[in-house]
C-alpha cells in the first residue's frame, strides 16, 4: 500500500532525531533566568485520550505497532481525498452522515505519535493503570438531572448554547486546562514575560494567563475565569500550574466545575518538544484523581485568528425558527402538519 506522504517524517523518525539531541539537551533559558518555554506547538497526536479497552493495562506501543497506527491514520485522509465517481448511485438513506459533520477535508487531526519519556503511549492517560476516566461518584448523573432541569433551554436563547457555539470558549477543552487536541487547531503559542506565562490557543484565541508566584494560596475566588485562576511556579526545569475557581458556567467533560483543581507540568525534553502532564482532581465528579501526558511539538507555522462568528448566522436561525415552531404550535398548525 502506498502513502502519498512524502514530505511527513513519521513519528519514528523524530523520536531519533529528538533523542540524539536529548542526550545533552540543555533547557534554554529566559534573559531573566527561567527555563525558555516561548514558541508555537501543536498536540495534535493519534494518540486518543483514554486507551482503548481492549490494550488493558498496555502503557505503550512498539514501535511496529506505532507505525502501523501512523499508516492508518494518514491512509484515512488518503481514502477522504480520493476523487468520488460522478456516476455512482445515490447512497441509501440509513448510510448518511448525520447533519453537521465535517469530513477530513475540513480537520487536522494528528497523524503521528511522538514519545513521551521514549514510549510510543496508548494514550495519554496512564494513571490509572487502565488508562481510562475513573468512574464517576454516586448520585454524580442524580445531581446532573437536577442541573439540567435548571438550566435554559437549548433554544429559548444564545444562553442554552454551548460555550463553543458561542464562541466564548474553545471546544472540546482546547485551551484547557486540560489542553487536548481536538479535530483541527490544535495549536498554542506560549509566551513569558518577567512573573507571568501567556498561552495563546488558536481554537477561539483563547488566552490563558498563568501568574508565576510561590505563594500557593495566591489565587482568588472573586476571579472565577473561563479557563480557572492559574497559578503557577517553576520547580527546577519543570513549570508547575495549579488551576482552580472557574467560572461558574465552564464545564470540563460535561461536568460542573466549581470543585475541579488541574495541576499542570510543562518540561521542556528538546528543542522540538515539551512534555506536558497534567492531574485532575475534583473529589466531587471522579471516585479518584487521574493523570496523564500530551507531547507538544515545536511548530514553524504562524497561530491564525479563529474568526469563529464571521458571517456564521446559525444561532439566529436556530432561535428564530424556535419561535417559529412556538407559533405555530400556538396557532395549530402543527397539529395540522401532523396529520
Amino acid at each position: 500500500m502506498k502513502l502519498r506522504f512524502p514530505l511527513l517524517a513519521s513519528a519514528i523518525t523524530l523520536t531519533l532525531i529528538g533523542s540524539a539531541h536529548g542526550q545533552d539537551f540543555q533547557t534554554p533559558l529566559t534573559e531573566w533566568g527561567v527555563p525558555d518555554l516561548q514558541g508555537n506547538w501543536k498536540n495534535a497526536t493519534v494518540m486518543p485520550f483514554e486507551r482503548p479497552r481492549e490494550l488493558g493495562t498496555k502503557q505503550a506501543y512498539t514501535e511496529e505497532e506505532a507505525l502501523k497506527l501512523e499508516h492508518r491514520a494518514q491512509q484515512a485522509i488518503e481514502d477522504n481525498n480520493k476523487p468520488l465517481d460522478p456516476n455512482r448511485p445515490a447512497p441509501k438513506l440509513e448510510a448518511l452522515p448525520s447533519v453537521g459533520n465535517y469530513d477530513l477535508f475540513w480537520t487536522d487531526r494528528g497523524m503521528f505519535l511522538p514519545t513521551i519519556d521514549g514510549e510510543f503511549r496508548t494514550s495519554a492517560i496512564i494513571d490509572p493503570v487502565n488508562g481510562r476516566i475513573p468512574e464517576r461518584v454516586a448520585g454524580f448523573q442524580d445531581r446532573m438531572r437536577d442541573i439540567r432541569a435548571n438550566q435554559p433551554d437549548r433554544s429559548d436563547g444564545p444562553e442554552g448554547r454551548a460555550l463553543g457555539e458561542r464562541c466564548l470558549l474553545a471546544f472540546g477543552s482546547s485551551s484547557g486546562p486540560v489542553m487536548s487536541p481536538v479535530m483541527y487547531n490544535s495549536h498554542m503559542q506560549i509566551v513569558q514575560s518577567p512573573g507571568y506565562v501567556n498561552i495563546i490557543v488558536e481554537m477561539a484565541h483563547d488566552s490563558r494567563i498563568i501568574k508565576i508566584t510561590d505563594d500557593r494560596g495566591a489565587a482568588s475566588e472573586a476571579h472565577q475565569k473561563w479557563m480557572g485562576d492559574s497559578i503557577g511556579r517553576w520547580e527546577g526545569d519543570t513549570l508547575v500550574v495549579q488551576t482552580k475557581n472557574y467560572n461558574p458556567w465552564t464545564r470540563y467533560r460535561g461536568a460542573p466545575t466549581q470543585n475541579l483543581t488541574v495541576i499542570e507540568t510543562f518540561k521542556r525534553e528538546a528543542n522540538n518538544k515539551i512534555i506536558y502532564g497534567f492531574t485532575v482532581d475534583d473529589p466531587s465528579v471522579y471516585s479518584a484523581q487521574w493523570s496523564g501526558a500530551y507531547p507538544l511539538s515545536k511548530m514553524d507555522d504562524p497561530i491564525y485568528e479563529y474568526a469563529c462568528h464571521e458571517g456564521n448566522y446559525g444561532i439566529i436561525g436556530i432561535l428564530a425558527g424556535a419561535r417559529r415552531l412556538e407559533s405555530m404550535e400556538k396557532n395549530g398548525e402543527l397539529r395540522a402538519i401532523d396529520q
